[in-house]
């Protein structure tokens, strides 16, 4: 016999009689409710294996009814041998068995094959499982309470040497802290938001603390400039009570309030508050779909005035109601022609969980101006700290059931496709904004290529503005100065490329037919205008301009070719067989060509033919691992500044990659822009491109780092050489930019 039927006077009876007769694996393949209390149909697990689904027949000691009636099946599975519980279960169906003898062995045989089925899929269930740290992180994400969106956002980026740490490291928790910091926007200086004069209005449902938070951010003003400036407003008509609540905060904080009927113009109030360079309205709270939403916020956009917006979220709320907030508000605002980019987070000491407001933060790309966290005014709210809240969502203790990717009610929810460019725009944001934070003159750079969106006419007058403003004073500190001669294969020659106070590239270079000719013109103009104080140069200056660089104190080094005379121990010889028989002892790593390498070098005192004290240089470039000779190099410096010179040699070394990413960017953009680009505004394009990917080849720190892998998962796949995904990958977060910013839809960080 392979289903037996038992029956009992509650479910927990029955359950002991199916463990003492078929033991803790048995399966149970149907129950129901009967007169008499609960029936069961159970089989041994063992049965499975050998039973063919014709040949399996209950007990027939009592009758069975109708098993279409019956109210539920449930079937419970065990985790033994899946693979052979497969095999042996479709070799048993492959084979022809006779009709069902009565209706109970029919409905044993469908329900039998039908938890084949589901254990078959079982089985490919846990064989394909993610196992490691990226499983590791997306459960403990959902568990505190992110949706599956942001999870896939963050773990596409998780480093594999990362992912293979062993279960003990703190690494993989550290990584997805600084991930969620970095995605989380807040206002970074609360002076910023302070010293704006204008209007603001708290916007949000009822309930969320509109009033009191409008306390708490007037007794803040106050603090810092006193009360002339500032005035309260409330539009809460509805509400009994709540004129007298906010007139009591007024009252205390010694400023005016005023109350704006909904048929009153807000021009109308503020002529009455010209005095006033501050104003914050506190709003009265709807229903997120209470349809009157949009037409409180299109009478506080009607008037001349701008009035910013900060949308209110209650941290304690449940995550498909905040959802629904941030989406109603926002079409609301949108639809009055505003932007309601900002929120404040409420009653944070209520909530048990932090993480679901913050996940629909990051999802809808706003920024968190503050935190309240109690009713004392204006002692507990703070400005927002990205870690802070991270640390708070991480440790929270209350665990969440998942059942799969969290995401919002198929009601509110935003379609597939529009969450999937949400999700591209806010990385793509995100990227783009820390490049401008990091990479000087990335936003100059920003600015030429918005040069490629204008008519050809245009661009010439507006890059002629754009260089005469830049770079930023302070902004460049060195110069790597490019061979004066065309590139092979080219009619343009490589721009020069300007080094920050930490010799990193800066993103826009300088194209060499715009500077004057001859070595120590350009020299002069560059150190006069912006402040050049370190030069990195292709080739040995004439006479006068060395013995102006000497002059100035200015620091400089040069590459040569060994033919190069130099004299040394009284005879005139060239620096080829000055170094013939030198060893090379000294070595250090330097990134050449997008490979880690290494520089073994040697120096020896020498002086020009005008007796000018110089250090002569001579390195190879090596393979660590084969030691083969890559390259080899020779250079002249200034003897005063010693073996600190190496460090410029291994700058000028790590930039020789910049022109065939040139030349690459180049290209791409030249088949891309039709023609209608001017040559001057591509080879800024494309060469600033290869700076800022130089930039970021040559970064040791983590955020270099960071930002390397942000860029090449734009990609999708993986590519040999480091240098030219990197710059593919720009290219492409470039133009989406720009195809972005000519829907209209470029927010103030960036894209939106």
């Amino acid at each position: 016999m392979s289903v037996r039927r038992f029956v009992g006077a509650s479910s927990r009876e029955v359950m002991r009689q199916v463990r003492d007769a078929l033991g803790d694996d048995a399966l149970i393949v149907a129950n129901r409710r009967t007169e008499g209390g609960v029936e069961i149909l159970a089989m041994a697990d063992a049965a499975v294996a050998g039973l063919e689904p014709a040949a399996a027949a209950p007990e027939k000691t009592a009758p069975v009814a109708d098993h279409s009636t019956t109210d539920h099946f449930s079937t419970e599975h065990s985790t033994k041998d899946y693979a052979r519980l497969h095999r042996q279960a479709r070799a048993a169906q492959e084979e022809k068995s006779p009709a069902p003898a009565d209706p109970m062995a029919a409905m044993s045989e469908r329900l039998l094959k039908e938890m084949q089925d589901m254990r078959e899929l079982l089985a490919s269930g846990v064989a394909s499982a993610p196992e490691g740290w990226a499983a590791r992180l997306r459960q403990l994400l959902f568990d505190i309470g992110f949706s599956g969106e942001i999870a896939s956002e963050l773990l596409a980026t998780l480093p594999p040497d990362i992912a293979a740490l062993p279960d003990d490291s703190d690494q993989p928790l550290a990584w997805l802290r600084e991930q969620l910091i970095n995605k989380l926007a807040v206002l970074n200086e609360e002076n910023a938001f302070f010293d704006q004069t204008g209007i603001v209005a708290l916007v949000g449902p009822t309930g969320v603390g509109k009033t009191t938070t409008t306390a708490k951010l007037a007794a803040r003003f106050v603090m810092r400039h006193g009360t002339e400036p500032v005035a309260l407003v409330t539009t809460d008509s509805f509400r009994i009570g709540a004129h007298e609540q906010l007139r009591i905060y007024a009252r205390l904080l010694d400023i005016p309030m005023f109350a704006l009927d909904a048929e009153q113009s807000i021009d109308e109030l503020l002529a009455q508050l010209a005095d006033k360079r501050w104003v914050i309205i506190d709003t009265v709270g709807m229903s997120q779909r209470d349809q009157r939403v949009i037409e409180q916020i299109a009478h506080l956009q009607g008037g001349r005035s701008q009035v910013r917006m900060a949308l209110l979220l209650n941290a304690a709320s449940q995550p498909e109601t905040l959802e629904e907030v941030v989406l109603r508000y926002r079409q609301a605002a949108r639809a009055a022609g505003a932007g309601l980019d900002d929120c404040i987070i409420s009653k944070q000491d209520e909530a048990g969980r932090l993480a679901p407001v913050l996940d629909i933060i990051m999802r809808h790309g706003m920024r968190v101006l503050f935190g309240s966290h109690g009713q004392r005014v204006p002692e507990d709210m703070a400005l927002a700290s990205a870690p802070a809240l991270i640390a708070q969502a991480l440790d929270s203790a209350a665990p969440r059931v998942v059942g799969g990717d969290s995401a919002p009610p198929a009601a509110i929810r935003l379609p597939r496709w529009s969450q999937d460019v949400l999700g591209q725009g806010r990385r793509l944001s995100s990227l783009l904004e820390r490049l401008r934070a990091r990479v000087g003159g990335f936003d100059a750079l920003e600015r030429c290529w918005d040069l490629a969106a204008l008519p050809k006419a245009v661009q010439e007058p507006r890059l002629e503005q754009l260089l005469d403003d830049y770079p930023p004073a302070g902004a460049a500190l060195g110069m790597r100065w490019s061979a004066r001669r065309n590139e092979r294969g080219c009619d343009w020659a490589m721009p020069d490329v300007g080094l920050d106070p930490d010799g990193a590239t800066l993103a826009l270079p300088w194209l060499q037919h715009r500077q004057p000719a001859g070595w120590q013109a350009r020299l002069e103009a560059l150190t006069e205008h912006n402040g050049i104080a370190v030069h990195l140069l292709p080739a040995l200056p004439d006479a006068p301009a060395r013995d102006w660089l000497e002059e100035g104190r200015l620091t400089w080094v040069s590459q040569v070719s060994g033919a190069q005379r130099v004299h040394a121990d009284d005879q005139r010889t060239t620096l080829r067989k000055l170094f013939m028989e030198s060893t090379l002892t000294h070595q250090v790593g330097v990134r050449f060509r997008a490979q880690a390498m290494q520089l073994w070098n040697v120096y020896a005192e020498v002086t020009d033919d005008n007796g000018t004290a110089m250090l002569a240089w001579y390195g190879e470039v090596r393979d660590p691992e084969s030691a083969r000779t890559v390259v080899r190099r020779y250079w002249l410096t200034p003897r005063r500044l010693g073996v600190e010179a190496l460090s410029l040699l291994l700058t000028q070394l790590q930039g020789e990659g910049l022109a065939p990413l040139t030349k690459r960017a180049f290209q791409q953009i030249k088949e891309d822009d039709g023609g209608d680009v001017s040559a001057e505004v591509r080879l800024l394009m494309a060469s600033g491109a290869a700076a800022v990917v130089g930039h970021l080849d040559a970064g040791e720190d983590d955020e270099a780092a960071i930002l390397r892998r942000e860029l090449l998962a734009l990609l999708g796949s993986r590519r040999r050489r480091r240098d030219t995904a990197l710059l593919d990958a720009l290219l492409y977060a470039l133009m989406a930019r720009d195809a972005i910013r000519q829907l209209g839809s470029v927010s103030r960080e960036g894209v939106a």
